[in-house]
């Protein structure tokens, strides 16, 4: 058979007096980040002093964030909030493609920021000769491409797939691990080319990050002055809270037994609504380049409202 025309998503009816609420949460979550992720990456086209490796990683990881969020938060709106739960074709695929592509792209970039974050603080001296902008570039674009080239793999993979019977996913959006259990053929090279293609992004970016942060904290111990110390680990705080908030439900995620669906769906559901909306929150609180920053824009627009021509 080939691939339906629709499916009927699940989503959370099985907890029906959660849907309404849940739906508010989705509603106000989904404002919040796509105004929180756009303004980081205005700010920083913005700001001069924005415009340095970090937050051009950083404008990646909004554009990633704002890309899952618009893809899978307005069809879950949709189906929290009326009887129909279903999804065409054209959706489910764009959902497949998208997720899968900014998942494993997400994970190569945070283990690239945490190489800058190394150079930064054990090689400062050498950092602008090492971080040139060509070199911050083609970091993105591999992380880009290494992400395009696992979803391209898995997802049309998973599309070749016969779905015979029903056509009910029992999530809130379509997902490879999903589709591969409604599929009524032969999966196991599908189930191979999953494990083998999130290697490097579940096993070998979590690796990087740890080895990296392993070096960043030797040599923050080995800063003379509390300042120093200080002021270096403040560097780092924002990102490595990101990683964690980002691979822990990630890796908790994929591990889970099938028989514990509702516990994946709603960790997968802190990924794809909560997610997106600390990183900005993360990176403007923790951050006082970025809070200069909103300052010297919020005095320029009240200079500008307080002048009247004469």
């Amino acid at each position: 058979m080939s691939f339906p025309n629709a499916f009927a998503l699940l989503g959370f009816s099985e907890f029906p007096w959660l849907e309404r609420p849940l739906s508010a949460v989705v509603l106000v979550s989904y404002i919040l980040t796509l105004l929180g992720n756009s303004s980081i990456i205005l700010l920083s086209l913005v700001d001069p002093r924005l415009q340095k490796p970090m937050y051009f990683f950083l404008d990646n990881l909004s554009l990633l964030d704002l890309s899952v969020t618009c893809t899978i938060v307005p069809q879950l709106l949709t189906n929290l909030w009326g009887p129909d739960k279903t999804i065409a074709a054209w959706g489910c695929i764009t959902q497949l493609y998208v997720y899968t592509w900014v998942g494993t792209t997400e994970c190569a970039l945070l283990a690239v920021m945490a190489i800058d974050r190394y150079v930064a603080i054990c090689k400062p001296l050498q950092y602008t000769l090492i971080m040139r902008p060509w070199v911050c570039v083609k970091m993105a674009a591999a992380s880009w491409c290494s992400g395009l080239a696992s979803s391209l793999l898995q997802a049309t993979l998973t599309l070749q797939l016969p779905f015979c019977g029903h056509h009910t996913l029992d999530h809130f959006f379509c997902e490879v691990p999903v589709l591969i259990k409604l599929a009524c053929g032969d999966t196991t090279s599908n189930d191979l080319a999953m494990v083998v293609g999130n290697i490097p992004f579940a096993m070998l970016a979590p690796l990087l990050v740890v080895i990296s942060y392993t070096f960043i904290a030797r040599a923050i111990l080995k800063l003379p002055s509390a300042e120093g110390r200080h002021k270096a680990l403040s560097t780092c705080s924002s990102h490595l809270l990101v990683v964690t908030l980002f691979f822990g439900p990630g890796i908790y995620m994929y591990l889970q037994p099938p028989s514990k669906t509702s516990q994946a769906k709603f960790m997968s559901f802190f990924y794809c609504v909560i997610t997106p909306i600390l990183n900005p929150l993360i990176y403007t609180l923790r951050n006082k380049d970025v809070q200069t920053a909103w300052k010297r824009i919020l005095q320029s627009q009240g200079r500008l409202k307080s002048w009247k021509p004469r």
